[in-house]
């Protein structure tokens, strides 16, 4: 029987290796704000190929959810950053 963790984690601290972090800044309600893994996101929910705007922001939320903390509070302004960084990045 194997112990194995799901993931990639550092051999020493256990914890996430510093070169999987991959944080990039949006602006959510006006301030700064990391979201982990964005380039990553966009680029899964693009190869989805949605067109509804309301499909995409919630399938950006979703997957952002997964590597992110959303307050629940802020989930719309962070919808809101998430498009933003959707309809502007690089296909």
């Amino acid at each position: 029987m194997t112990n194995e963790k799901e993931g990639d984690y550092c051999t020493i601290c256990g914890g996430i290796k510093p070169e999987a972090i991959k944080i990039k800044t949006v602006l959510v309600n006006g301030k700064a704000t990391g979201i982990n893994q964005l380039e990553m996101i966009i680029d899964g929910v693009r190869k989805l190929h949605l067109a509804d705007d309301a499909a995409i922001r919630a399938e950006l939320l979703r997957r952002a959810g997964a590597f992110n903390y959303i307050p629940t509070k802020k989930k719309e302004a962070y919808g809101d950053a998430l498009m933003q960084e959707y309809k502007t990045a690089p296909e």
